[in-house]
């Protein structure tokens, strides 16, 4: 009896000192997980609920300023129709100084498994400098798989991609009803020397309404080619041919052709281009038209020589995004035929949890040489089978988003879907 009393006793005991121990590892791991480091990760296309899941072993914020980490994933497409990732780790606080860059390049088969995939291993590999100066490190262990020799890449397609899309959309009501058809194709060759793209491009659109017995019909057909051949000059300096052929009821073009040699200048190096651009870009040509309908000017046909100059800024950073471009061109032989746009997008982080956004675009008109002679019907306007007279056109929006609370985001709740649903 007293055996038995004994026996049941050391496994209590025994129970007692796992449940201890069991206790005891998990305050260990809270106050690891405490002070390892705090990461805020600023990327609008990544999978945010899978990094959190794949990498528990730092602490996500949702304000860069409450970070130890600021990783800025920037991404550009690659010539085979993939899209490069680029990592940029910058150090805050107690890591400040503590900065470094990694790259991962998706393919055009990669499944979006397989991509997100890709970028968190990348993702994990560069937070580990920033893990081993905290006392995480203790959790963590390193693994090494055998080293693939570097080989020379041999592609049968010689780097070109083809992409062929095909479609169609029939929307049918009691009195309405609307066809659209629509073909794509394209053909590129990107190399680090070279950029070539070529496309084909066409659109039928046909909209039917019933109205008081009668049926109102709307058609718009417009068709496409686009070619561009660039040429390195170095890591500031390209040149290269624009070439394309139009066809639009819409613009009352028959035929269009143009073709302009350019020059183009990046202020910063091409090697930056998923961080900063700051783009100057000279095009001059020749413009050969044939339209469908006699032109304000009482033109059929005519060839024409024009020039533009623009100037793009695309900076992603920190503090947030911006994107401007401003471009001028004008024809030579009257050189009040001529056009102004102006394009941005900012979004700025103003302070904690305040993000400032803007996007709008600006076009001064001077140069719609297309127009028909003669007024639209009211059929036309309403179904916007002719283009308008205008001086100009003008998009604008601004916002303003708050958010505060908890700076901490570890955990992932897939239940309900990611946001409510209303009804």
């Amino acid at each position: 009896m007293n055996k038995r009393v004994l026996a049941i006793g050391v496994l209590f005991l025994a129970a007692g000192l796992g449940l201890s121990a069991g206790v005891q590892q998990e305050a260990n791991i809270a106050e690891f997980k405490q002070k390892a480091p705090k990461v805020f990760i600023d990327c609008e296309n990544c999978d945010h609920d899978y990094i959190r899941t794949e990498i528990p072993f730092v602490n996500y914020v949702r304000d860069r300023k409450e970070a130890d980490v600021h990783v800025l994933i920037t991404t550009q497409p690659t010539g085979s129709g993939g899209t490069e990732y680029t990592l940029s780790f910058i150090g805050q606080g107690l890591f400040e100084g503590t900065n470094n860059v990694l790259v991962y390049a998706s393919n055009t088969t990669d499944t979006d498994e397989e991509i997100r995939r890709g970028y968190v291993a990348v993702l994990k590999m560069g937070l580990v400098p920033y893990t081993a100066r905290t006392p995480i490190r203790e959790l963590l262990s390193v693994s090494f798989r055998e080293k693939v020799k570097p080989t020379d890449v041999v592609d049968p397609w010689k780097f070109w991609v083809f992409s062929l899309s095909a479609g169609g959309d029939i929307e049918k009501q009691s009195q309405r009803s609307e066809t659209t058809l629509e073909l794509d194709v394209s053909a590129n060759k990107i190399t680090p020397d070279i950029k070539l793209q070529l496309g084909v491009w066409a659109q039928f659109d046909r909209e039917d309404y019933e109205y008081q017995g009668k049926t109102i019909t709307g058609r718009r057909e417009s068709g496409s080619f686009s070619g561009l051949f660039a040429k390195s000059l170095g890591e500031h300096w390209s040149a290269g041919v624009f070439l394309n052929v139009d066809s639009s009821t819409y613009e009352n073009l028959d035929f269009s052709l143009w073709a302009t040699p350019a020059l183009e200048y990046d202020l910063f190096p091409y090697s930056d281009s998923t961080r900063r651009q700051l783009r100057f870009m000279y095009r001059i040509g020749p413009e050969f038209a044939r339209y469908r309908e006699e032109t304000l000017f009482g033109k059929m046909r005519e060839t024409l020589f024009g020039q533009s100059l623009s100037a793009t800024v695309e900076i992603k950073e920190t503090w947030g995004t911006l994107e401007a471009s401003l471009v001028g061109s004008h024809y030579f032989h009257d050189f009040q035929k001529n056009r102004l746009e102006l394009a941005t997008e900012l979004s700025f982080r103003i302070f904690k949890g305040l993000d400032f956004n803007i996007d709008g675009s600006y076009e001064r008109i001077r140069d719609q040489l297309s127009l028909p002679k003669g007024d639209a019907t009211l059929e036309e306007i309403l179904l916007q089978q002719k283009e308008l007279r205008t001086e100009y056109d003008l998009n604008f929006s601004v916002s303003l988003s708050y958010t505060f609370g908890s700076i901490f985001s570890n955990v992932v709740n897939p239940r309900f879907g990611s946001r409510s649903q209303h009804y």
